[in-house]
């Protein structure tokens, strides 16, 4: 295991197993029937991962998409995430692995991120700008940055490789790929999942203004929820307190690295520069509080 200064899991190796499969966060173990999920306290922004990490952000991202699977109560990839339960090999590392990993089903992962937006903000603020759209879906005249939509959007996009740009795509160029019935299931599910967990959210002083889904398909066919659910990694969480039409409220994610990022003129393209202790202090505080106001639960 790699940690940097400030005890953030950089890199997780398990000896007696080839290296992972790694992507942005997360570094994955294939253990023959099913992978064993790690999540590092790894941060990108921009699609470039930053050299350190935030510390307990892997813990926040797993534990709140665990929290997640079990509210929205749909069909999703978990076996466990209790450490007691893992295979006698990984013994030797469960203090790693403890809070920050889950042994998941092996699913056919459908190639699309299933974006869904229920505020008008971010890339669909901008589009919406030039062309009164998102995603090539009209909309009416009137919305300013940050309102709320008159209805959920779905607005899909391509899954690029690590260190490339997502696509928009249409639900209808999404059908060309993957056909109607999956193209349309999977609309109906990511809007559905966001509709219940935005509603709960409500209600604990949390906008959920936008969020990103993954699915796989059973043998049967069927969508298993997937990967990452809910996270401050995945979407974009507004405190109710400090919402207002017309501007972008303190997010409750990485935000606050980007906006840092930008401060400093970061060009978006690697290598990016290590931040600042007050900037990984004030993030650590920021995904901490996500996960304990959504969950109302302490971080283990």
């Amino acid at each position: 295991m790699k940690y940097d200064k400030n005890h953030a899991l950089l890199e997780t190796r398990i000896p007696g197993l080839p290296n992972p499969s790694s992507g942005k966060v997360r570094d994955v173990f294939d253990l023959g029937d099913k992978l064993l999920m790690v999540v590092t306290d790894r941060i990108s922004a921009y699609d470039v991962i930053l050299p350190g990490g935030i510390p307990d952000k892997g813990k926040v991202l797993n534990q709140l998409s665990l929290f997640w699977m079990d509210f929205l109560g749909v069909p999703n990839h978990l076996v466990t995430a209790d450490v007691a339960e893992y295979p006698d090999f990984l013994k030797p590392v469960a203090d790693d692995l403890r809070g920050r990993s889950m042994l998941v089903k092996k699913v056919d992962m459908v190639p699309f991120e299933c974006i869904v937006r229920g505020y008008l903000t971010g890339s669909g603020w901008k589009e919406y700008q030039r062309s009164q759209t998102v995603n090539g879906q009209p909309l009416r005249m009137g919305y300013q940055n940050a309102s709320k939509l008159d209805e959920v959007l779905f607005t899909p996009t391509t899954k690029a490789a690590l260190g490339e740009h997502d696509e928009a795509i249409s639900v209808g160029e999404m059908a060309k790929q993957v056909g109607t019935e999956l193209a349309n299931a999977l609309k109906d599910a990511s809007i559905s999942c966001y509709t219940k967990a935005a509603d709960y959210a409500a209600k604990h002083g949390i906008i959920i203004a936008d969020t990103k889904f993954e699915f796989g398909r059973a043998a049967d066919g069927s969508l298993i929820l997937a990967d990452e659910v809910l996270t401050p990694d995945s979407s974009r969480f507004w405190p109710q307190a400090s919402y207002a039409v017309g501007k972008n409220p303190p997010s409750l994610d990485k935000q606050f690295v980007r906006d840092w990022l930008d401060e400093i003129g970061f060009n978006r393209r690697p290598p990016a520069p290590e931040l600042p202790d007050e900037v990984v202090r004030k993030t650590h505080e920021i995904y901490v509080k996500a996960y304990e106001e959504l969950s109302g639960k302490k971080l283990v």
